[in-house]
């Protein structure tokens, strides 16, 4: 009898434990960086981020890439003007990489302390909340990275001796799916 309780008790919770060891795969993403500058306002566009997750032991590491020359912001003279200006030709790549608890997926909101690579230089960035919603068979996770130029030494372009100002909100909407 106790040998059939045992059996029946690791079926039925074969599924939780390995519930913790899974991956996740970010299907569509919508990245856009919002800058500020005395005489306008722009916002750049990217949907080529690519990422990965991998939850194991209870915490789940993330990775999430996009290049840099996929942001457009519907001015190519703007947009070539920002390759240069964090090196997008040496740097081609925006990383960021996060970790939380396992048990943090199934929360609505997510605090996330991400490492940043960007322009050649790491900035960390803490306790950066998203928020989580279940969509059918995906989570979107959302949220706002309060990237600063300076954090990546980079100095605000001008635009009639005026400088963009330092912080360049990021706009993250991203799609999800466990694997």
């Amino acid at each position: 009898m106790n040998k059939k309780f045992v059996a029946l008790f690791l079926l039925l919770a074969l599924p939780q434990l390995l519930q913790d060891a899974r991956q996740w795969v970010l299907t569509r993403s919508t990245l856009t960086y919002d800058i500020s500058h005395p005489l306008h306002d722009a916002d750049g566009v990217s949907h080529a981020a690519r990422g990965k997750g991998i939850c194991d032991a209870g915490t789940c590491n993330f990775l999430v890439a996009a290049p840099v020359k996929s942001f457009d912001s519907g001015n190519s003279n703007r947009d070539l003007h920002m390759l240069e200006v964090v090196r997008g030709a040496e740097f081609p790549m925006i990383i960021v990489r996060f970790n939380l608890p396992g048990s943090a997926l199934t929360s609505t909101t997510l605090h996330a302390n991400l490492e940043i690579q960007f322009a050649g230089q790491t900035a960390e960035y803490r306790q950066v909340p998203f928020q989580r919603t279940a969509k059918g068979n995906e989570i979107e996770v959302t949220g706002t990275i309060p990237l600063k130029l300076s954090d990546f030494k980079i100095t605000p372009p001008s635009l009639l001796a005026m400088p963009i100002k330092n912080e360049v909100p990021v706009r993250v909407d991203t799609f999800w799916r466990s694997q």
